[in-house]
């Protein structure tokens, strides 16, 4: 079975972009997108994705609100966050207490792929410009 995958961000170009990393892996597959934070609630109930990629900036619900409902009905699904902020302490920890199992900034996009890797090894990814702020 290939890992399932929620791509959940407000931007089209963003999502088509996630979509077509995702699928250059053979054992990957996108079982669907949200464009805001209470669709990818919606979605992953639905759907029961292995993993929920999801913006921190969305319409709605932002992704740190989605993420703390996600967790509480679906605990199983890994969850990476993906941000254009600076990842700062203050965020890491606030995508943690929300449960995230990672961070990737949007400027570090290559990095989605090592993200997904990581929480599907059950390891945790938390990445910072210039930085590793691993600490699974």
């Amino acid at each position: 079975m290939p890992v399932r995958i929620l791509i959940a961000d407000d931007d089209l170009a963003i999502r088509r972009l996630l979509r077509r990393i995702v699928e250059e892996h053979s054992d990957w597959q996108v079982c669907g997108e949200a464009i805001n934070g209470a669709d990818a609630v919606s979605q992953t109930e639905r759907l029961a994705p292995d993993v929920v990629i999801l913006d921190l900036a969305m319409p709605q619900m932002n992704g740190l609100q989605a993420a703390r409902r996600i967790f509480k009905t679906s605990p199983l699904a890994h969850m990476l966050l993906l941000t254009v902020q600076e990842v700062s302490p203050e965020l890491l920890q606030e995508a943690r207490n929300a449960g995230f199992q990672g961070v990737v900034s949007k400027s570090r996009g290559v990095e989605v792929v090592k993200g997904i890797e990581c929480l599907l090894s059950e390891e945790g990814f938390f990445t910072s410009p210039g930085r590793d702020l691993s600490a699974s």
